[in-house]
């Protein structure tokens, strides 16, 4: 592999007609200019430079090599910029997944962020719970998720990727405001168990499952739905019950429901879903550490 030096080297011998010019242009001496130059001629195994006169000019292989190397040294020139720019953040894109919930809560200051202090970075969003979210990851179509994991699951490693932990996102029990546990500090799952439930996404509802059989009851689940505020929308009208994470109540709380805290405290985790890699790219991390900030400056509580 030719060296990049080397033929910057030549590029200044033949720029300025003799090894001593070339030297002096460069900060180089002589001696050193002609040894490099007596190497890439050793390489590529031609003679590059002849004299002539005071002088040295081009042979028509050096001629050759110097049409090769300017655009050698153009293109890493170029890369150079572009490379610059992405850890400057000048340029770039940023391809996101989230769940719900996270779009409306930690998403729009992490965007708000990343606009304010670095404005030419490209930025795309697409909302998908995280099995749909991962796929994308997985199939190189974004670079970051947020996603979201019961602590039933939480073994479900996956060795391709890298998690970063946000936050826990705790399950609050919905109810309507005329329910006899709105006034307890706590109630455990089992004081609903006769009531109707509503059931969210596919893996809120296997959570749920798991949370009700855990303290000895199964849920008689009526109505699914994957929107927080139709689970609220339902409560409110008096046909069930539901567990709701607190983000989705950060999200938007109606007003004519009841927030009750469970006395097990159940929480998801939330976190960033990396591929896994030895370096994180500038947008990227630039984007982990707004995330940590828009999970940090949540309030403490949602209202009960």
């Amino acid at each position: 592999m030719l060296e990049v030096r080397r033929l910057q080297i030549l590029l200044a011998v033949a720029e300025h007609g003799s090894f001593s010019a070339a030297a002096r242009a460069l900060d180089y001496t002589q001696p050193a200019v002609s040894h490099h130059v007596a190497r890439l001629e050793d390489e590529v195994g031609l003679a590059l430079v002849t004299r002539a006169g005071r002088g040295v000019r081009l042979t028509e292989a050096g001629d050759a090599l110097c049409f090769h190397a300017r655009d050698v040294i153009a293109r890493l020139g170029l890369a150079e910029q572009e490379m610059a720019d992405l850890a400057g953040l000048r340029a770039g894109q940023l391809r996101i997944a989230a769940f719900p919930s996270a779009t409306a809560t930690l998403v729009p200051p992490l965007l708000a962020r990343l606009r304010d202090e670095h404005p030419d970075l490209v930025i795309t969003l697409v909302e998908h719970e995280p099995p749909e979210a991962l796929q994308l990851l997985h199939a190189g179509e974004v670079d970051l998720v947020l996603a979201f994991a019961y602590p039933e699951a939480a073994g479900d490693g996956d060795s391709a990727v890298e998690l970063v932990p946000l936050l826990d996102d705790q399950l609050l029990a919905v109810v309507p405001p005329g329910h006899p546990v709105v006034r307890r500090e706590r109630v455990r799952l089992r004081e609903l168990a006769d009531e109707t439930w509503i059931a969210g996404c596919e893996r809120c509802r296997r959570h749920l499952l798991h949370a009700c059989a855990g303290d000895g009851f199964a849920p008689r689940i009526a109505f699914a739905t994957d929107d927080y505020v139709a689970v609220q929308s339902l409560v409110a009208a008096g046909v069930g019950v539901a567990l709701v994470a607190e983000l989705g109540l950060r999200a938007a709380q109606r007003p004519d429901v009841a927030v009750v805290t469970l006395e097990e405290s159940p929480a998801r985790q939330v976190f960033i879903v990396l591929p896994r890699a030895s370096r994180r790219s500038p947008p990227v991390e630039a984007a982990v550490v707004a995330l940590r900030a828009a999970a940090e400056a949540l309030p403490p509580r949602v209202l009960v």
